[in-house]
């Protein structure tokens, strides 16, 4: 009998590593289907004011529900889908000066580090993300906080593809200076803090 039992705890120790060893981060495609992805940015300066949006959203994150500390992965934005309701301010934005979208066709932000995770029933993960910020051929790390909901099987809520959905949503801000973005322009004209704002949804497949 006790040979039996202690046979059976090894067999229920066995299986619960079995679960840890074989468990892994998810994978969650930026690039949705349904072209809603966008990221909005605000340069408020005193005389001309600027808001505009960015669609052109792909990228693919790693996620784990139940270790959000280990995510990992890139987000790309196309520096073509910038767009402002003014058409000749969007042309200007796209030249040599500016932010030369031939020469440097994508920004993006690499996942580094993950801190200060906050959990909370019913709430989105909290946590502070660090990683590397590209724009214009420039790289600066930053850390930015994100708000992670990880949704699982409600891929089939938003269309006919089925799966988990992941919904990151932040607030931060950059200075255009940084990025050497016309270093030369007065922030009363074009303000040098540029406020970003993401709502994004990433889906990953269901197997099978």
């Amino acid at each position: 009998m006790a040979k039996s039992r202690i046979s059976g705890w090894i067999i229920a120790i066995g299986l619960v590593l079995a679960q840890v060893t074989w468990a892994k981060p998810i994978s969650f495609d930026f690039k949705d289907p349904k072209g809603v992805n966008a990221m909005s940015f605000v340069l408020d300066s005193l005389l001309e004011p600027i808001m505009g949006l960015a669609s052109g959203i792909s990228g693919t994150v790693q996620f784990d529900p139940e270790k959000p500390e280990a995510t990992t992965g890139t987000i790309v934005v196309s520096t073509k889908s910038l767009h402002f309701e003014n058409q000749g301010m969007e042309q200007t934005l796209q030249k040599d000066e500016w932010l030369d979208v031939e020469a440097y066709p994508e920004i993006s932000f690499k996942v580094k580090k993950v801190a200060d995770v906050k959990r909370d029933s019913n709430k989105p993960i909290e946590m502070k993300i660090t990683g590397d910020f590209t724009c214009h051929g420039v790289t600066k790390e930053i850390t930015v906080p994100v708000k992670a909901s990880y949704l699982p099987d409600r891929a089939k809520d938003r269309g006919r593809l089925k799966g988990d959905l992941l919904v990151l949503r932040s607030n931060f801000t950059i200075k255009r200076t940084d990025f050497n973005i016309k270093p030369d322009m007065t922030d009363e004209v074009v303000a040098n803090d540029i406020e970003i704002r993401v709502s994004i949804v990433g889906t990953a497949k269901a197997e099978g």
